[in-house]
């Protein structure tokens, strides 16, 4: 009893800080590092019937094809890689593997391995939203949504969750600048009506009338992103809250002003040294974002 004891207390403990230390946050790594850090023998059979969704994550959508193909090779080969879990007032909550545990269900299994993990609710909520995040293919609106949950949920600041997610700060604060437009241009966002370029300058508006109006000449006119900034910085009834100042210091990296405008255009980190140019990426759904705004996602 001494040593289950003591394999409960290792498969327990190592929250989302202690996983990741300084690195960026990834969805994608949670699973790695919590198997790669619990010794086989923590790793314990777990009835299905116990085993209830992440309460924090409201979107579960699954491709039935795919899950009735899963659940084929669990009948012939078993599952391979335990699922992750928290143990809930009633049963457990699922941290990571819910595929697996709906295409057991359909295999006809009663139970499935699995590692016990002691996150709090505020980590739970965080892998949610890390996981619409970094998983979903969410539009501009959502991603901002959950930009703000995060802050909330974490009580962090801006800057710190760009850290923690390997953004820059100044994509951070431009997806959550779209939450102060109003419900009407927020759902054009949401419908790819008016691109992040347009949306970003909207945003810097303070009188709603004129963003109403310009929004609509926008998608009537056809107005490129140069053409509304200049009628956004020509205009005085268009002047932005918040006015970009540039500091001309003398700084020892000559690209720095190029550095910042990549990364404002980006949301990500970027550096130019020694003739060459580094883009951060988080994962691949990262990269195809980049590709996209950079034209090379065809």
């Amino acid at each position: 009893m001494e040593t289950n004891n003591g394999i409960k207390r290792r498969a327990l403990g190592k929250g989302l800080e202690e996983l990741f230390y300084n690195e960026p946050l990834d969805y994608n790594k949670i699973e790695e590092k919590i198997i790669t850090s619990t010794p086989k023998e923590a790793i314990t059979m777990v009835s299905l019937d116990e085993l209830r969704s992440n309460p924090y994550q409201p979107r579960q959508n699954f491709d039935q094809t795919a899950l009735n193909e899963l659940a084929m090779s669990i009948k012939e080969h078993g599952v391979f890689q335990p699922i992750i879990i928290k143990k809930s007032i009633k049963g457990y909550e699922i941290i990571a593997g819910e595929r697996r545990v709906k295409a057991s269900k359909i295999a006809g299994l009663k139970e499935i391995p699995a590692i016990i993990r002691d996150f709090s609710d505020s980590e739970m909520m965080e892998i949610a939203l890390l996981e619409n995040l970094q998983r979903e293919n969410l539009n501009s609106i959502e991603e901002a949504v959950a930009y703000k949950k995060l802050l909330e949920s974490l009580n962090i600041t801006q800057e710190k969750l760009a850290e923690r997610l390997g953004k820059s700060r100044s994509h951070i604060t431009n997806m959550l600048g779209l939450l102060s437009l109003p419900a009407s241009i927020q759902t054009m966002i949401s419908e790819k009506k008016i691109s992040m370029g347009h949306a970003r300058l909207l945003s810097k508006l303070q009188d709603e009338k004129k963003i109403v109006e310009l929004s609509k000449r926008i998608i009537d006119e056809g107005l490129s992103v140069r053409q509304l900034e200049e009628l956004s910085s020509n205009n005085q009834e268009y002047e932005r809250k918040n006015k970009i100042i540039r500091h001309h210091q003398e700084k020892n990296n000559e690209f720095q002003y190029l550095e910042e405008d990549l990364k404002e255009k980006l949301g990500t980190k970027v550096k130019i040294k020694a003739n060459k140019l580094e883009i951060t990426f988080t994962n691949s759904n990262d990269l195809n974002r980049l590709l996209e705004i950079m034209n090379l996602d065809k």
